[in-house]
């Protein structure tokens, strides 16, 4: 799959599906023959619907395929931002103030909507569609005409948008690793050089900005790691997830959002971290399929 969202069919790819039969694992086809292929375990490095949410999660485990990250409901609930906001108000964990705003709602009064985020927040506030991953829909909205204009672009995302308020702080991400017994990473920072760490700062400029290990006290950076393994246990998560936080200047730590497959190349994120934690990055993908593979 390419940015453009395009596929590119290469000459060597053969036609394949995954059987929902247990221990079919894949069967692939070529000169009208079906060749089963064993499959010892998945590591799914997706990302967005069907992908995140728990679908691909579901396919796999029902044809019996061990696979690294998260299960199903888990998967699930982190991928739908209003769920993960009541499992983290639950256990306890600072979040930033947020307001839902419905695709039935704002159809059936934008005034009634718009009103109600004012009446609750000072601008500037946070747009985000609740189901979509790579800040993807989502905007800062200075005004009562940028918000409506970015609540409507979100809506075209998902049926549910949160509005949140502004949190001014650091952006700081951790990485967690485990089953039962899940433990943090050092923390690292992300400095966007933009507005906030949107879609194009992710994946198309190069101004961003990170640092392992990030620049707040060894105090702030153990609260926030205990806060993210917190977050992980809250969500039933396995495998592995990156959890990220904003840190303000007074110290404070306030949860953002959760990420179940967070990027996994190289240079990403949660594979930094670890190695900064003493885990080269072929040794926590040893680590990752050993997890999968546990019952």
């Amino acid at each position: 799959m390419l940015p453009a969202g395009t596929w590119q069919n290469c000459e060597e790819n053969r036609r394949a599906a995954l059987s929902p039969v247990r221990g079919q694992g894949l069967l692939s086809f070529e000169n009208d023959c079906v060749v089963r292929e064993r499959i010892d375990v998945v590591f799914p490095v997706m990302h967005g619907e069907n992908c995140e949410d728990g679908a691909i999660q579901g396919l796999l485990q029902i044809a019996g395929i061990p696979y690294v990250g998260p299960r199903v409901a888990a998967s699930a609930a982190c991928m739908d931002k209003t769920i993960t906001k009541l499992i983290a108000d639950a256990a306890g964990v600072r979040q930033a103030a947020w307001q839902l705003v419905t695709r039935e709602g704002f159809a059936r009064s934008r005034e009634a909507a718009l009103s109600a985020v004012e009446a609750r927040f000072a601008y500037p506030v946070f747009v985000k569609p609740a189901g979509t991953g790579s800040s993807v829909g989502v905007a800062k909205a200075k005004d009562r005409a940028e918000l409506e204009t970015a609540i409507e672009a979100a809506l075209k995302y998902d049926r549910k948008v949160l509005v949140e308020e502004f949190i001014r702080g650091q952006e700081v991400e951790v990485a967690v690793l485990g089953n039962d017994n899940p433990f943090a990473s050092v923390c690292g920072e992300i400095d966007s050089g933009a507005e906030f760490y949107d879609y194009d700062a992710k994946y198309i400029s190069d101004c961003a900005h990170l640092y392992i290990p990030a620049r707040i006290s060894e105090q702030t950076a153990e609260q926030v790691r205990e806060l993210a393994v917190r977050v992980y246990r809250a969500m039933g998560c396995r495998g592995l997830s990156r959890v990220d936080f904003f840190v303000k200047a007074d110290g404070e730590v306030v949860f953002n959002e959760i990420n179940t497959i967070p990027g996994f190349t190289s240079i990403s994120m949660y594979p930094k971290l670890f190695e900064a934690s003493g885990i080269p990055y072929g040794e926590l993908l040893d680590d990752l399929i050993a997890l999968a593979l546990e019952a």
